[in-house]
């Protein structure tokens, strides 16, 4: 082995380091990872530029005291570009072991080492990592990476968790700026929400003032069809709701022309349902929201003819909306009346039945004790909603600034307790401002609804052809909610040298994927048809609506770094396999 060369580049970033220390930490670097199999170790790392240099400095003894010094570490290996370097001192002194795999190009680069050529040994089990680019200068935070592996060549991954705000469907913040029936969306605006604020879900509000005495007009129809390809073109979905009148007169239609209009409503909403997010039962008194009303029982007084007419709008809602799509009520006490006082249970969950298709919306999130109405009895119906919403959908909005209810830290307790989906964006303006000078805005941004962070998994280094390969990861959902609509998860094989993919699918099931809770799946899946060669393995968990099941921004992105390919909509499980 021959002494190592030092460049000029590499000098310069000598003295800079010697001078002021190490290069602070560049936001040019991110999704950095280390994983293994028993023999080989794979760094990664995302960059921008051109940078001359790609390195990683590796401690595998952990000491500081021992090799090179730097943010933090002592390198006893350094990785440049396609060279592996063994330091020979306490100083930039540097000897040659080997040429390593190596690739660099569209802001990645990926080293892949025999373990037995940096001396480890999986003791203690663990080594300190600084990755660097040059020029100019950026070096990371230090980063520790926990060796795992089997005796039958396999591996295990540990993965790094990402705390960004993710733009993921069918959850999070969503915007409303206007009647749907009047306001037309704009495709560029809603494609801005999603790229620009990480926000996938817009609410429409379809009035029907002009057709309480008359079916609904084509015109009218066509309206929402548009609003519908619109959102459907923009990557989003949709919070639906119809309804008559904005007037506390409560001026609405008669049950019968409701369920005329429902019938009129079907096939839009069978059409359409892969961009319906959820229904809102609307249609009843004011806004929808059944308290103002005609034709349905007036500010609470409500009869017993009235909660039957009231329920026949819910089932003939649920009845015309694809069975796959769910329906949300005003209040707790609407649901329990209507289908009984017992929240759904796991095995009840997902079965198709009303009680396992109502959620509930609260359009006065903190506003009172009581939030203006919303609850007659917290200490009944909190612990009741608590348990419904682990299976059925559960958002809204807030309405007025009631401190200290509607600050910070009563919002975070009952937006997780309650399983929160989705929360309006757009109001109200003094309620969310209060959150993000309270400091808790960041935390709600990522707590709605799901957010699943691969923490580990387990794949061999070689299968067989024509026979099966067993994978195990661990998926945790730090989330307040799980997915409520249905949710695909397949397991792909891409070929690395000719890109050809081949799909699996797993049998769990996301929307079990209960909020703070972790998820193990074990399970082997056939390799018939997929020919011998070298496979990287990604996890896909895409919309199952046929329109959007090969469309990224439909597709869950796991809270990982180094793991995302936007480009595709899989998530990479930063193993390669070997078919033979």
């Amino acid at each position: 082995m021959s002494s190592r060369r030092v460049t000029a580049a590499a000098l310069v970033g000598v003295l800079v380091m010697a001078t002021y220390g190490a290069a602070p930490a560049h936001a040019a670097i991110t999704g950095q990872t280390a994983t293994n199999t028993a023999t080989t170790v794979t760094y990664r790392y995302q960059y921008t530029g051109t940078p001359t240099w790609l390195r990683v400095y590796i401690d595998t003894d952990r000491n500081a005291a021992t090799g090179f010094a730097t943010t933090g570490i002592g390198a006893d290996y350094l990785l440049e570009n396609g060279t592996l370097f063994r330091n020979t001192g306490g100083g930039w002194s540097w000897t040659v072991v080997t040429a390593v795999t190596h690739t660099s190009g569209g802001g990645v680069a990926t080293w892949t080492v025999n373990r037995a050529d940096i001396g480890e040994t999986a003791t203690p089990n663990d080594a300190d990592l600084v990755f660097q680019t040059e020029a100019p200068l950026d070096t990371s935070a230090r980063y520790t990476h926990v060796y795992s592996g089997s005796s039958s060549g396999g591996g295990t991954v540990t993965y790094q968790a990402d705390t960004a705000d993710i733009a993921n469907p069918e959850r999070g913040f969503y915007h409303h700026t206007g009647d749907c029936d009047t306001n037309t969306f704009d495709l560029a605006t809603l494609q801005s929400y999603r790229t620009s604020q990480q926000t996938t879900l817009v609410m429409c509000v379809f009035y029907l003032a002009g057709f309480k005495n008359a079916p609904i007009s084509a015109a009218a129809l066509a309206q929402f069809q548009r609003q519908a390809d619109t959102v459907r073109a923009a990557g989003l979905k949709m919070i639906l709701r119809f309804a008559y009148t904005t007037s506390t007169a409560g001026d609405d239609a008669p049950l019968s022309r409701v369920l005329q209009h429902l019938d009129q409503l079907a096939p839009y909403l069978s059409a359409n349902s892969d961009v319906i997010h959820v229904v809102q039962a609307g249609f009843i008194g004011a806004w929808g929201e059944w308290w103002y009303t005609q034709n349905f029982g007036n500010q609470g007084t409500v009869t017993q003819a009235d909660w039957a007419n009231r329920k026949a709008v819910v089932d003939k809602l649920l009845s015309v909306l694809p069975s796959s799509r769910m329906v949300e009520v005003r209040t707790p006490k609407f649901k329990r009346t209507m289908y009984g006082t017992g929240a759904v249970t796991s095995g009840q969950a997902y079965g198709g039945t009303a009680i396992a298709r109502i959620g509930h919306h609260n359009d006065c999130f903190l506003a009172s004790a009581d939030d203006l109405g919303t609850y007659e009895n917290t200490a009944v119906e909190y612990p009741y909603l608590a348990a419904d919403t682990q299976f059925v959908p559960m958002g809204g909005e807030t309405c007025q600034p009631n401190p200290p209810r509607s600050q910070c830290p009563t919002a975070l307790q009952e937006l997780g307790q309650f399983h929160w989906n989705y929360l309006n964006t757009d109001y109200r303006a003094e309620v969310l401002n209060g959150w993000t000078s309270g400091g808790c805005m960041t935390t709600v941004r990522r707590g709605l609804g799901h957010r699943f962070t691969l923490t580990q998994g387990t794949y061999p280094a070689n299968a067989t052809a024509g026979g099966s390969l067993a994978v195990q990861f661990t998926v945790q959902n730090a989330g307040w909610a799980a997915p409520f609509n249905p949710r695909g998860l397949t397991l792909v094989l891409r070929n690395t040298t000719s890109g050809a993919v081949y799909l699996r699918p797993l049998n769990a099931d996301p929307r079990r994927w209960a909020a703070g809770t972790s998820t193990t799946v074990n399970q082997s899946v056939s390799l018939s048809g997929v020919p011998a060669g070298s496979y990287r393995l990604l996890l896909s968990l895409p919309d199952p609506q046929p329109s959007l099941a090969n469309r990224p921004e439909y597709a869950i992105r796991l809270a990982n770094t180094g793991v995302w390919e936007p480009a595709t909509g899989y998530n990479d499980l930063l193993h390669t396999v070997t078919v033979r």
